[in-house]
């Protein structure tokens, strides 16, 4: 380990954060890059109520980076000195640097969205049918739009689609009318459904997939979720969710260490860690 007094300190917060892969993926980055002297990046349990502690203490201790998982993207927000255009328009946090004690809050979720989806094809003009409402659509309704996609939100409970269609500018439909996801070019799933895999469940019917359509799961893991194995079975392109992780993660690393995140060695450590986590 090169950890010296100069080093400088990165964590992840959440509760739980004992699941979160993000301290190996990024001292792999670190050590890459040959900057594992001047970072390192830990992992650290997090209560709501100790949020504003936490906050305190970070400014205090010169924490360079913090990464936030649920439940602190929202509330992390009352506290930070200034907020990201970007990260104000999605209206959650997962990302804060601090310099010299003044912390400004992003958001790097709608990126892990966009990178690889632009690595296949252009978002301009695109159909994109969104699946789900919460705090993943948003920053995945955010970057589509952003991009020039036509988006449709759907979601079991139409008013909080309708919600962020209004916010967004997209239109909202219920689940239950999924059959028009057909016409779709591109489909995101930003729901819970599909965890654990063990579980065999899919958010969308597999007749509604087609050849032409693009496959995003939000969801990740070792394996592929239902969802992604019928898509392929449909002949659809899929994208799994560990490339949202990833990408988010390396526009985190960008933030915390001004250096462009070193991709292969980062991607290599996360499928190794999640193959860790999985087999364990």
């Amino acid at each position: 380990m090169k950890i010296n007094a100069k080093t400088k300190l990165c964590v992840v917060i959440g509760d739980p954060v004992e699941d979160s892969l993000s301290p190996q993926i990024h001292n792999a980055g670190y050590e890459s890059l040959g900057i594992d002297d001047q970072f390192v990046y830990a992992a650290c349990q997090i209560s709501a109520p100790d949020l504003a502690d936490f906050v305190a203490g970070a400014r205090a201790m010169g924490i360079r980076g913090i990464c936030c998982k649920m439940p602190h993207k929202l509330e992390i927000m009352r506290y930070l000195d200034e907020i990201d255009p970007v990260a104000e328009a999605v209206g959650a946090v997962n990302t804060v640097v601090n310099d010299n004690g003044h912390l400004k809050g992003y958001n790097t979720d709608w990126i892990g969205i966009t990178e690889p989806l632009e690595a296949i094809t252009s978002l301009q003009g695109k159909k994109v049918a969104l699946l789900g409402a919460g705090g993943a659509a948003r920053a995945a309704a955010y970057g589509v739009t952003k991009r020039g996609a036509e988006l449709t939100i759907y979601n079991r409970t139409l008013e909080k689609a309708e919600l962020l269609a209004a916010q967004v500018g997209g239109t909202a439909r219920s689940i239950d009318d999924a059959e028009s996801i057909k016409s779709m070019d591109i489909i995101i799933n930003t729901t819970s459904v599909g965890v654990p895999l063990s579980h065999n469940e899919t958010p969308l019917p597999k007749e509604f997939i087609t050849e032409k359509h693009i496959v995003f799961d939000a969801v990740y893991a070792s394996g592929y979720t239902r969802l992604l194995n019928e898509a392929q079975e449909q002949g659809a392109q899929i994208i799994p969710g560990t490339e949202m992780l990833l990408h988010q993660g390396m526009e985190q690393f960008r933030l915390f260490t001004g250096q462009n995140a070193p991709e292969n060695a980062m991607r290599k450590a996360f499928m190794a860690a999640l193959d860790t986590r999985e087999n364990t």
